[in-house]
């Protein structure tokens, strides 16, 4: 696989601290809509104080894959801090709440959590509640941290939030490079939701990167929130005009009805998309083996044989009895991005939430991770994450990397 161009640097997954056992009590999968706090264990500091972690995303509904992924991943992170003695001493404490991939009650989970006497938070997950949450926690000066929220409209003009994913547009621009420099396909095809701004960014930069690229995009069609069980249209324009390759920069559920629909139309392009599509096989009633080549983008392969996702993924399978995605991959790191920021600011539980949030905001500028999703990360002054995707392909109902 080629390199990404200049502005992407290439992602190479890198040792991470060893999985350690469990002693603590956080939120699992089977109380994931749970408004109890988490408890940070017995073994806490002398005088009590805990440093207080809130993370918000779907437990239910139709985006739940992403919203489970993130409590399961920011949760073992949590658990893994805490057995190995915490952040300098100080314990974790962790709450997780569902927001049902709505941005209304993404800030009413927020509003909880402020509550409970959250100090940093993890999310929310989805792009459009990130952004609604990230105005909140701008106006009270609260560190936040997004594991998957990429719309560049999360960070801008907030100098309190950060991402761990990388942004729609390198998402839009690493794919069109991947495509042109591969040579994956000459005639192409998009279908993306205009009412989305994570779809319609990465839509936006993908068409702009295609015109330095080998390859012309034969068709660009629509959809929106209101109608987005019918792909029949969109299909049969892509068909006409002789895409090879139909690019989805959309979510699995939707992906997996599109590719249900072209397979009764006898169309059976190349799919491609980005971190959206990871879940696809985990879509219910949904025929896999219709994702059989489908390709993606993203920062994280479960399969990737270095030590530290190995461990990673047999101990998410043990406690979680799933294999995690890139969401809880992205959760994971967050929670050690955050432990990194810490002990770099020498930040202390009994700070208040403000002055709390300028220590890290410094810290960030600083500090660097080698994590699960990337290798040596660092943050820009708007809070964007300096790393690259992956390229993937479903083969025989896994993931595979692409080397």
């Amino acid at each position: 696989m080629k390199k990404f161009k200049k502005g992407m640097s290439l992602l190479l997954v890198a040792a991470m601290l060893t999985l350690a056992g469990c002693s603590s009590s956080t939120n699992s999968a089977d109380n994931s809509s749970s408004n109890e706090p988490a408890e940070a264990g017995d073994a806490a500091t002398a005088d009590g104080a805990v440093f207080k972690i809130g993370a918000i995303g779907p437990s239910t509904g139709g985006a739940a894959v992403y919203g489970l992924a993130v409590q399961n991943g920011a949760d073992l992170a949590v658990k893994e801090i805490n057995a190995a003695g915490g952040i300098n001493g100080t314990l974790i404490e962790y709450n997780f709440q569902d927001d049902e991939c709505d941005n209304e009650k993404s800030i009413n989970a927020y509003n909880t959590l402020k509550d409970w006497g959250m100090q940093m938070l993890v999310g929310s997950t989805t792009s459009g509640c990130c952004i609604a949450v990230a105005a909140e926690s701008a106006n009270d000066n609260l560190f936040q941290i997004t594991p998957s929220g990429s719309s560049v409209d999360c960070i801008s003009n907030n100098d309190n939030v950060f991402q761990v994913c990388f942004t729609d547009p390198n998402q839009g621009v690493g794919a069109a490079q991947y495509i042109g420099e591969n040579a994956v396909a000459q005639k192409v095809a998009v279908i993306y939701d205009s009412s989305d701004v994570y779809s319609s960014g990465i839509y936006e930069k993908f068409v702009q990167e295609a015109a330095n690229q080998p390859f012309e995009i034969v068709s660009a069609e629509a959809f929106t929130a209101d109608n987005k069980t019918d792909f029949s249209v969109q299909l049969q324009k892509a068909k006409d005009t002789g895409a090879e390759l139909v690019f989805l920069p959309i979510y699995y559920t939707e992906a997996s009805l599109i590719l249900t629909q072209a397979a009764a139309m006898d169309y059976a392009p190349k799919f491609f998309g980005c971190d959206g599509l990871d879940g696809i096989l985990n879509v219910e009633n949904f025929d896999t083996a219709l994702a059989e080549g489908v390709m993606l983008l993203t920062p994280f392969a479960a399969d990737a044989e270095d030590d530290a996702t190995k461990a990673f993924v047999s101990a998410y399978q043990a406690a979680y009895g799933d294999t995690p995605n890139q969401f809880a991959a992205d959760a994971y790191d967050a929670v050690y991005i955050l432990k990194a920021a810490i002990e770099k600011s020498g930040a202390t539980p009994d700070a208040s939430v403000s002055d709390l949030c300028e220590l890290l905001k410094g810290a960030m500028a600083e500090i660097s991770v080698d994590g699960l999703t990337g290798e040596a990360m660092s943050w820009d002054s708007d809070g964007a994450v300096n790393k690259a995707p992956k390229a993937m392909e479903i083969v025989n109902g896994n993931y595979s990397l692409i080397q």
